[in-house]
């Protein structure tokens, strides 16, 4: 798929529209949004222009889809996204520096996230809008071991650094019959702030029953070795032995990474788009009327419903900038949240959102002014 080969590309690379639909011969294959039977451009006329979006690397792989099939049918619109992390694209959102944020967390008031936007979009409320489902796979490296299960406690045991080796008591008691090697666990980390990172240690605290004692945040406080971003660690455990990270399942996939089934206490639970969804169901609604922020339900027990998650919200204005990016904006925004789009993310390590909150999401872009 051409976004595997996009997925290689250095992270610090924005991915411009030119080059999405100037590939020339390079582009044998079709992307999974752009060759739908139904335009999910629809409902948004197709603006030109330029876009530029900052933040989350977790959501990376999808975004670069989704431009590559609204560019493929809005040829005078050029979209930029730049994965530097969730932390830094708040940052440069507020700064006025890009149009629009990519981040795995909601904008936080006591951090002075909130006001800070809102001073930024002209005195305007800016809106959190789930965009994308991004499983977090606990991913891992060991030859032989074609399956693993953990439990949130094992697993926090394991990122703490309590648990050493692969053959510790606590894993095989998970795995009966499994090879279990001898060797040291090798744990790989974000070093860089990461939303990634903060919803992970959200399921080991929440989950753990103790186990993982630290705060949740964007920066690790677990034991191993640091990489950047999501390539870094996924490439850390490609090329290690025995090591293992928190990874969106995305790049656990595309670097053909062992996954780690879960359970939370209802059975383990294989990472799938459909468990995934079940999931975000049940979560709830935490923000205010078009702000459309979740909170996540980390120690569901639901039979079949995979816990450890992300979503990738985008982070704009409701109102602020001028009529020509808002326009380019919304119609993007509506490719991007089409049911069409979203399926067919799926295919790439991504969760289709849910109707019950792609349906709210639709009605919030429809409101931007």
């Amino acid at each position: 798929m051409k976004l595997q080969r996009f997925s290689r590309i250095a992270a610090g690379l924005a991915v411009t529209a030119l080059a999405l639909t100037a590939c020339g011969s390079d582009n044998n294959t079709t992307s999974s949004a752009s060759k739908s039977s139904t335009s999910p451009q629809a409902d948004s006329a197709c603006a030109t222009g330029t876009l530029n979006g900052e933040g989350s690397s977790a959501q990376k792989n999808a975004i670069e889809e989704a431009i590559s099939g609204f560019t493929g049918q809005c040829s005078a619109a050029t979209v930029n996204y730049n994965p530097t992390g969730s932390g830094t694209g708040v940052k440069q959102f507020n700064g006025g520096q890009v149009d629009f944020a990519g981040s795995d967390s909601a904008l936080k008031a006591d951090k002075g996230e909130v006001a800070a936007a809102k001073t930024r979009c002209q005195n305007n409320d800016a809106w959190n809008l789930p965009m994308v489902v991004g499983p977090i796979a606990i991913a891992y490296n060991v030859a032989g071991l074609d399956k693993l299960v953990l439990t949130p406690a094992v697993a926090a045991g394991i990122f703490t650094g309590d648990i050493k080796t692969w053959s510790d008591p606590k894993i095989a008691a998970l795995n009966s019959g499994a090879k279990l090697p001898t060797a040291a666990i090798k744990v790989f980390f974000r070093s860089d702030e990461s939303g990634t990172t903060e919803n992970f240690t959200k399921y080991l605290k929440g989950a753990s029953g103790g186990v993982w004692t630290a705060a949740p945040a964007k920066a690790w406080s677990g034991t191993g070795e640091g990489k950047a971003k999501s390539d870094g660690v996924s490439q850390g455990v490609k090329s290690t032995p025995n090591s293992v990270t928190y990874v969106e399942w995305s790049y656990a996939k595309d670097n053909q990474l062992g996954i780690a089934q879960v359970d939370n206490g209802g059975g383990p639970v294989e990472l799938t788009g459909e468990s995934v969804g079940k999931a975000v169901v049940a979560a709830k609604a935490d923000g205010v009327g078009n702000d459309l922020r979740l909170k996540l339900d980390y120690t569901t027990k639901e039979a079949g419903a995979y816990p450890v998650l992300l979503v990738t919200y985008e982070i704009v204005c409701s109102k602020g900038l001028d009529a020509t990016k808002t326009k380019l904006l919304k119609s993007f925004l509506t490719y991007f949240s089409a049911t069409d789009t979203q399926k067919g993310l799926e295919t790439i390590g991504y969760a289709p959102l849910p109707d019950a909150v792609r349906t709210k999401v639709d009605a919030a872009i429809k409101a931007i002014s």
